[in-house]
């Protein structure tokens, strides 16, 4: 069960649920995934067509969203969740519909949940996950994704992961989160993994894109919620405090919102085809990963497979354990010491290339796919 599911889709969730259930199809699993017809998780428009689809050997069934028209309310609740104020039963049931409904996900569910061996919820903060997930709690298993935000604190958040038959974690900053929040049922942290590309081309990339300086690397969603501001103010006072010579280039959804101050130094790139990605890490000097809210982070990884560095904030418990254990990466607090990284990086390229080998070597020998395939197999023994 994923709010969004296809390869159109851009979200290390949505990304990791699709390569684990390919992954799991491979291996002659048979598995279904439950999904939406949305495709932009900002108005979760019904873009693709409801009922029965196939993406490889993964049988995919969509169903048609019902978006709530009360803006109003919703922010209204969503400030109360930021204050850290109790909320009443019925204003969570109302937040948690806030965004989008799927009623006739539901209903099928209800009637069928008992022909699934298993059911595997991602990621909490979404409708699929907090309102489904009850409907049949001994074959439940959450992959909660989850992040240190005031989201994660609700009633009902609490409720998923200690009322699932089996908790997943990706990482274990966020396994102690979990303790943290709830008294947890049988749980493992099976990791995550990402694709190992068959190779990169990082000078026809540059070429292809008409790039001529060197420049550091955003992937992701161009948005508040993983610090992309953040990168762009940064990215600034250092061009100002240090006359940077690398560029920024920014792959990936949502309106950059450049300022006319950087539009000759910050190149948006927009949602690239999938088989440029990798190139796009390998042709970076450095990748920033500017996100607090991260369970995994699969950008990180994906930087060190193509052998460049990471700049990383360190207000994400998840990244920070990542970079300590690889000394793949540096970490800053501020956008001043952001701008000191980018610096370091700019005037000591080997530097960075001693990092990112090391975080290579940290990713082929941590996160792989056939690891994380056997921990998941070994979980699921006891649902089949």
């Amino acid at each position: 069960m994923i709010p969004r599911y296809g390869d159109e889709i851009l979200g290390g969730a949505e990304a990791q649920a699709r390569e684990q259930a390919r992954g799991l199809a491979s291996r002659g699993h048979e598995i279904e995934v439950l999904t939406t017809c949305a495709v932009d998780h900002n108005t979760w428009a019904n873009d693709l067509p409801p009922g029965p689809d196939l993406d490889g050997e993964v049988k995919v069934r969509r169903f048609s969203t019902v978006s709530s028209r009360d803006e109003v309310g919703r922010s209204r609740i969503e400030r109360r969740i930021f204050s850290r104020e109790a909320l009443e039963d019925g204003e969570e049931l109302a937040w948690i519909n806030s965004r989008f409904a799927v009623p006739d996900l539901y209903l099928y569910l209800a009637g069928s949940a008992t022909s699934y061996d298993a059911i595997i919820y991602s990621p909490y903060l979404f409708w699929t996950t907090l309102y489904c997930i009850e409907l049949a709690p001994e074959r439940s298993i959450l992959v909660p994704c989850l992040h240190d935000e005031p989201y994660a604190y609700l009633r009902s958040v609490r409720a998923a992961l200690a009322g699932s038959a089996a908790v997943w974690f990706l990482s274990e900053p966020e396994h102690q989160l979990g303790h943290r929040l709830a008294s947890l049922p049988p749980h493992r942290v099976i990791g995550s993994a990402v694709r190992v590309p068959e190779g990169y081309d990082p000078t026809g990339f540059a070429e292809r894109h008409g790039l001529e300086r060197s420049f550091v690397l955003y992937a992701g969603r161009r948005e508040l919620g993983k610090g992309w501001p953040q990168a762009l103010r940064g990215y600034g006072a250092a061009l100002v405090r240090h006359a940077l010579e690398l560029d920024l280039v920014t792959i990936g959804v949502g309106e950059p919102e450049i300022p006319p101050a950087l539009d000759r130094r910050v190149i948006d790139l927009g949602q690239i085809e999938t088989a440029e990605v990798g190139s796009a890490f390998a042709a970076a000097r450095a990748c920033i990963q500017p996100s607090p809210n991260e369970s995994f982070s699969r950008m990180i990884m994906e930087s060190w497979l193509a052998g460049t560095a990471v700049i990383a904030n360190s207000a994400s418990e998840v990244v920070s354990w990542h970079c300590e254990r690889s000394g793949g990466g540096l970490l800053y607090a501020d956008e001043i010491e952001m701008g000191q990284c980018l610096r370091l990086f700019s005037e000591e390229p080997k530097l960075a290339d001693e990092l990112a080998a090391r975080g290579r070597e940290y990713v082929l020998s941590n996160y792989t796919w056939p690891r994380v395939l056997d921990a998941m197999e070994a979980e699921l023994a006891r649902f089949v």
